[in-house]
């Protein structure tokens, strides 16, 4: 049972739930960076590479692989400020996808998502992701570069830079409480034609 303001990740197989969201501090070494986990006023800090590791040793990220995959994520109703977080692993390269519900203003909850590259802004800048959510004979679809995990994840959410939904446009596409999205990650057509060059 997933006590209040926790967040749950379900794939087909496991179901993992996590604790309530807290924000770290900016690192001032700018080789390291501190634990991407949204989820956890965690104190770790390592480099890039080993970021990924310690979010599945340490955390128990549930991690999906392939370029086009469902995230479900349960319990929507739970109140504000909620996380639900998964990594995603394609193209040789793993994304987390953060899905928040936080309140901008008092008394109105709103869902936000969005991909974060584990490596650096100019490595970002060579994929894109899709979100996509789809029910009851609506589509919805989001499009965007993903950020870096050396951004911050609270001002990508602040500058709703990212997939944004009001509680009655969740409440048409979640099923029981939950929220199915599709994400699909390819590479930017910038980086094909340099690739093709």
């Amino acid at each position: 049972y997933a006590p209040t303001r926790c967040a749950a990740a379900q794939t087909s197989t496991e179901q993992g739930i996590l604790p309530p969201c807290h924000h770290h501090e900016t690192v001032h070494d700018p080789q390291l960076v501190p634990c991407t986990c949204p989820l956890f006023s965690c104190p770790w800090e390592g480099h890039l590479e080993v970021v990924v590791s310690h979010l599945r040793q340490t955390h128990r990220i549930n991690i999906l692989q392939g370029a086009e995959i469902v995230f479900l994520a349960t319990d929507m109703h739970l109140p504000a400020p909620t996380d639900w977080i998964i990594m995603h692993s394609c193209l040789g390269h793993q994304f987390l996808l953060v899905l928040r519900k936080q309140e901008k203003y008092e008394g109105h909850p709103q869902f936000f998502a969005t991909m974060m590259l584990i490596g650096t802004p100019t490595q970002a800048d060579n994929f894109t992701y899709r979100l996509e959510l789809n029910r009851n004979q609506r589509r919805l679809k989001w499009e965007a570069t993903p950020r870096s995990v050396l951004e911050c994840v609270d001002s990508v959410i602040s500058d709703g830079d990212c997939l944004v939904l009001n509680t009655s446009l969740a409440q048409l596409f979640s099923d029981n409480g939950s929220l199915a999205i599709g994400i699909a990650i390819t590479t930017s057509k910038a980086h094909n034609a340099e690739a093709e060059m």
